[in-house]
């Protein structure tokens, strides 16, 4: 092969690298971008709600999703502070569209509890994820008048971790105190960011676009599934959300 030759084919070869690299470089990020879900929240189209009442709301300057009670069901709710046996009164609005097993949450709430409401209710509000139905699925949930108590007990339990059906708040914290919840600055009605991070049996919830994370489980209770997502809200709780992405 002659000088030309070689010149020639180095060239060839220089050009097929680049573009192998180019094409490894920028596929992976159009993949990752097409797969991002955005739910704006401004409109209950594509909800499916269960022990709850929805409509749209403008709430602090900003278009959301208001979960209430259900008017049959007032009365009856006893908020995730009871440790009494009764049928799950949880409110979910399940996202039709969404499907997720591992990735990111991210989604704004605000939620305060309701006037009228029991003295032991905080404002219950967070995000379900991989939602087998409306009694089997993971939660984070936060306790916002918890976040700036002067009782500093209650400000550990801030940040809650729940699997439905078989482990309620109650059950975590009597077999593994503190394990499952912690403190995190929160101010009750506030807009608050809620990001959470899943892979595989772990699971991070970041509050407000804080770097570390508040609460880390480690050993989701429903193991590696599958499902939806919903906004999770307590019957006691005036709950908001806004602009939910799943990637």
């Amino acid at each position: 092969m002659g000088v030309k030759g070689g010149a020639s084919l180095a060239r060839t070869l220089c050009t097929a690298v680049a573009a192998m690299f180019f094409l490894m470089s920028t596929v992976p990020a159009h993949r990752a971008e097409a797969q991002v879900s955005t739910f704006p929240l401004d409109s209950i189209d594509g909800l499916e709600v269960v022990h709850a009442k929805t409509e749209v709301a403008v709430y602090r300057g900003r278009k959301a999703v208001r979960l209430t009670s259900l008017p049959e069901r007032e009365g009856e709710v006893r908020g995730p502070k009871s440790e009494v046996p009764t049928p799950p009164d949880d409110m979910l609005a399940i996202l039709k569209a969404s499907s997720f097993k591992d990735g990111v949450i991210e989604a704004q709430v605000a939620g305060s509890p309701l006037p009228g409401a029991p003295s032991d209710a905080r404002g219950f509000i967070g995000i379900a994820f991989r939602v087998q139905d409306d009694s089997h699925y993971e939660c984070f949930y936060i306790r916002p008048t918890n976040g700036r108590a002067e009782d500093q007990l209650r400000r550990n339990h801030s940040a809650q971790y729940v699997s439905a059906p078989d482990y309620p708040w109650f059950r975590l914290r009597k077999e593994n105190p503190g394990a499952y919840e912690s403190y995190v600055d929160l101010e009750s009605g506030a807009w608050t960011r809620l990001k959470i991070v899943v892979t595989g049996a772990q699971a991070r919830l970041y509050v407000n676009g804080a770097e570390q994370p508040a609460l880390i489980v480690n050993d989701l209770k429903l193991g590696e599934t599958h499902g939806r997502v919903a906004l999770w809200a307590d019957p006691t709780t005036d709950a908001y959300f806004s602009n939910l992405t799943i990637k």
